[in-house]
């Protein structure tokens, strides 16, 4: 059975970043093959990986919606012939992306597509990694559901922690099936003030740790480099790994 990993969090906390660290983490510890999933409409997971993007699922469900099934084949073939075109290969990694539907809707179709793809997946891969959309608007589409840890990643400011902690509380609401939820507080400048742990304490969140802000982060994505080659000594894949010690089995 797969052990799976959300990450979700307000936008421009490095989420994706930390996804990507996440891979590289379990990578190196040898627990392959990894299925990384970019459950984000606004997709860029590849990119932090540096791998191509074969297709999407939101691309097959646009073509099913538009009746593009060749004829003699039943839709549901049709759609899982797409789906594992949409499956792009790396060493010790797969990685599908949902993307979005190109015409006017919402999401749902392709939401629920990933879903069950997921599903027929699962037991392929030791573990999975789901980098969601910013917000709360994937919890209560119970996009992200029946996950082993939700790892919260913030900012050091106080919307961005809010936001965290919130998306924490709407998962327990709506039980969902997250079994553990854990805060990482990225782009630090310093340890967390007194306020800030009692904020993440009274809101019963466990503090995984904290990464640094780090110039590397920038560099490589300004020169369109996958940060998930980043060295492991820079101090914020340091500080992703040893957060991630506490939390992968």
């Amino acid at each position: 059975m797969a052990f799976s990993i959300a990450l979700a969090g307000k936008g421009g906390t490095g989420k994706t970043t930390m996804a990507g660290l996440l891979v590289k983490y379990l990578l190196k510890q040898g627990k392959t093959p990894v299925l990384a999933v970019d459950a984000d409409s606004n997709s860029n997971f590849n990119e932090v990986l540096g791998v191509a993007v074969p297709d999407t699922l939101g691309n097959a469900r646009e073509e099913m919606k538009k009746g593009n099934v060749p004829s003699g084949m039943t839709k549901d073939v049709f759609i899982s012939m797409k789906l594992e075109e949409s499956v792009a290969e790396s060493d010790g990694f797969d990685l599908i992306v949902m993307g979005r539907p190109e015409g006017a809707g919402c999401y749902c179709a392709a939401n629920s597509l990933l879903t069950a793809f997921l599903e027929k997946l699962v037991n392929n891969y030791p573990y999975i990694v789901m980098d969601n959309e910013a917000g709360m608007e994937h919890i209560s589409r119970l996009t992200t559901k029946n996950v082993d840890l939700l790892l919260l990643v913030s900012d050091p400011s106080r919307r961005s922690l809010q936001a965290a902690l919130r998306i924490d509380e709407l998962a327990r609401e709506l039980n969902i099936g997250v079994g553990r939820s854990g805060l990482l507080i990225n782009q630090a400048k310093e340890p967390p003030s007194e306020e800030v742990l009692r904020m993440i304490a009274d809101a019963g969140v466990e503090l995984l740790g904290t990464v640094p802000e780090d110039r590397t982060v920038y560099d490589y994505d300004l020169n369109g480099r996958p940060t998930i080659q980043m060295p492991e000594q820079t101090p914020c894949v340091a500080a992703a790994f040893a957060a991630f010690d506490k939390i992968v089995p």
